[in-house]
């Protein structure tokens, strides 16, 4: 039983971590209702970046940098959490949902490709058949869900597919990095340096306004203070430390499809929490997801593992 712990956990932690940004659209919805977009990031990644730095004050947990390639770190977290969390917010207001959903959609197909490039993990046939086969649960959902949506700008495609390339580099970059840094150590830097990038944008804007002293104002609403916890400590610190240790342990292209299950938690999350509608394309969908889902996950041969078995040996410097 220990020895298939190690097996079973990457694979629990990329479930967990799902479920978690799946329940996070509730909190960001109840959010975006008293703040602006930038507000809500900044005060969600300041707040994660702080209870980290206290329990790490406490040694609750440990990091340790010192003679560690952190430039490296810095282009993750200038690819994710900065560069995906600007591009997608931005993506999704010059675009209809649905395109929105299925752009974002993309994000395992955008992983396979450059982890294939990047980390020489080439999944077999079988294993990018289940890719597409999840991938096309989302789409068929996001398609039906809003097939009257209006059209879209081509900037707000460009601004998506910026979130999409974003999203893919973060998931290559961590893999690597996972050699050297721990699962805590790459999640305190990205919170660190998601706090100061969007706390920083942030205070421009409200100076570039005019209305400085509005910087504050979402902490006077309750709602706000409780969807910033959820967002900043449970979505952020447990949620990223999850899936970083994922990446850690799993193929760059196998760990990403386990975020299609966000699709499915965030419809059953509406349906109990919101009094939304569910409807048959919302099973079909679902069914298709824990298809590929489970299908990626399955055992393979000898000769397809030993296909993508290793990623490159290149260390950084």
């Amino acid at each position: 039983m220990l020895e298939r712990q190690p097996k079973v956990l990457p694979y629990v932690t990329a479930v967990v971590s799902s479920v978690i940004f799946g329940l996070s659209f509730l909190f960001t919805k109840r959010a975006l209702r008293v703040s602006a977009p930038i507000e809500l990031v900044a005060f969600r990644f300041f707040t994660a970046f702080s209870v980290m730095t206290v329990l790490i004050k406490v040694k609750l947990i440990k990091v340790g940098f010192k003679n560690k390639p952190i430039k490296w770190l810095g282009i993750l977290a200038f690819f994710e959490p900065v560069m995906y969390f600007i591009f997608e917010t931005y993506g999704v207001k010059n675009t209809s949902s649905s395109i929105s959903g299925l752009m974002i959609a993309l994000i395992p197909i955008a992983v396979t490709i450059l982890a294939a490039y990047f980390l020489k993990e080439i999944p077999s046939i079988k294993r990018l058949i289940y890719i597409i086969i999840s991938v096309s649960g989302v789409v068929l959902i996001v398609v039906m869900d809003n097939s009257n949506a209006s059209s879209s700008s081509v900037t707000g495609i460009l601004l998506l597919m910026g979130a999409v390339i974003s999203a893919g580099f973060f998931n290559i970059i961590s893999r690597k990095v996972s050699r050297t840094f721990t699962p805590v150590e790459i999640t305190y830097f990205m919170m660190g340096f998601g706090a100061l990038s969007f706390n920083l944008i942030s205070i421009a804007m409200h100076a570039f306004n005019g209305n400085l002293q509005e910087y504050f104002t979402p902490l006077l609403s309750k709602v706000f203070i409780e969807s910033i916890v959820y967002l900043g400590i449970i979505s952020s610190i447990c949620a990223y430390f999850l899936i970083n240790f994922s990446l850690s342990k799993l193929e760059a292209s196998t760990t990403s499809v386990f975020s299609n299950i966000s699709t499915i938690v965030s419809i059953l999350a509406g349906v109990i929490f919101l009094n939304e509608k569910f409807y048959y394309y919302h099973v079909i969908g679902s069914i298709l997801i824990l298809i590929g889902v489970i299908g990626v996950n399955l055992p393979e041969n000898k000769k397809e593992k030993q296909l993508g078995k290793d990623f490159s040996e290149g260390d950084f410097k």
